[in-house]
């Protein structure tokens, strides 16, 4: 560790800030999100049961978007997957801070 990264680190700061959107799957949906808002203990219990194959952001935007909101208002109380992500991405901030 540098002395640098030392440094922001004893005074509270994050040596490595992670990108908002290019957060693992499994963080921001971990299992205490997943449970508050839908019957699945995991993300990939989730997509399993709507038959999709996901392990990346880029997975997802490769499914029609029509199918997936359709499973996640099925299996969520979010009405679309924007609304779903965007919720996560707020946990995740707030859990962060």
């Amino acid at each position: 560790m540098s002395f640098d990264d030392l440094l922001k680190e004893l005074q509270g700061q994050k040596s490595v800030q992670e990108d908002p959107d290019n957060i693992s799957l499994e963080k921001l949906f971990n299992e205490s999100f997943m449970r508050k808002h839908s019957s699945h203990s995991s993300f990939g219990d989730f997509v399993i049961k709507g038959n999709f194959q996901v392990e990346t952001h880029e997975d997802i935007d490769n499914i029609p978007d029509e199918l997936f909101d359709r499973h996640v208002s099925r299996e969520t109380d979010f009405p679309d997957w924007k609304s779903m992500l965007e919720q996560a991405k707020a946990d995740y901030a707030a859990a962060i801070k």
